[in-house]
C-alpha cells in the first residue's frame, strides 16, 4: 500500500484513520500544561514572598555592603540575614506597639511599595515574552503591580492584628489564668 507516515494506523471499514494524538500534539499539550503550573507557581511564589521585599532588600543591600568592605561571603551573608530578620521585626513590633492609625499605615506601605514594585517588575518580565505592545505590557505590569500590592497589604495587616487569632491550648490557659487572677482580687 505505500503507506509510511511514521505513525500507526487504524483500519475502520476499509479507510485509513491517523490517531489524533500524536507524539508532537502530546509534547505541545504537556508543554503548555506544564508552563501553566509553573506560572502559577511563580505567582503563588511571588504573592506568599510580596511581603518579605522590604527586608530582602534592606538585607542585600546591608549584606553587598559589609561584602564590600571586606567582611567575606560568608560574613556579608550572616549580616545580611540579621539585617534582613530585624527589619521584620522591627516591623513586627512597630505594628504592635504603635496606637495611631496613620502611623501603623505608614509603616505598613513601608512593607506594601517595595512589594508592589517587585510585582511591577515581575509582571512587566512575565508579559515581555508574550506581548509585543509596549503600552500592555505596562498596562498588564501596572496590574500585576496593584495585585501584588495589595496582597501585600492584606498580609502585613492581617499579621499586625493586635489580638490572637487562634483558639489554641495557649490562649485558653491564658483566659483561664486571667480570670483566676481578676477572682483572687475579687
Amino acid at each position: 500500500m505505500g503507506y509510511s507516515d511514521g505513525c500507526a494506523a487504524v483500519v475502520v471499514d476499509g479507510a485509513i484513520v491517523k490517531p489524533i494524538l500524536t507524539e508532537t500534539t502530546t509534547m505541545i499539550v504537556l508543554g503548555i500544561l506544564g508552563s501553566f503550573a509553573v506560572i502559577g507557581l511563580l505567582c503563588w511564589l511571588l504573592f506568599t514572598l510580596a511581603v518579605f521585599a522590604l527586608p530582602f532588600f534592606v538585607g542585600m543591600n546591608v549584606g553587598l555592603w559589609f561584602h564590600q568592605t571586606g567582611a567575606g561571603v560568608l560574613g556579608a551573608f550572616l549580616i545580611g540575614a540579621l539585617a534582613a530578620g530585624a527589619t521584620f521585626g522591627v516591623g513586627q513590633f512597630l505594628l504592635a506597639v504603635l496606637r495611631p492609625t496613620w502611623l501603623r499605615l505608614l509603616v505598613v506601605l513601608a512593607f506594601v511599595a517595595p512589594a508592589a514594585l517587585a510585582g511591577f517588575y515581575a509582571t512587566y518580565g512575565i508579559v515581555s515574552h508574550i506581548m509585543p505592545s509596549e503600552t500592555w505590557q505596562l498596562v498588564f505590569a501596572v496590574i500585576g503591580a496593584v495585585a501584588v500590592g495589595i496582597t501585600a497589604f492584606v498580609r502585613v495587616t492581617a499579621m499586625a492584628t493586635p489580638g490572637t487569632s487562634g483558639q489554641g491550648v495557649a490562649t485558653a490557659w491564658a483566659a483561664i489564668d486571667v480570670g483566676r487572677t481578676y477572682q483572687d482580687r475579687s
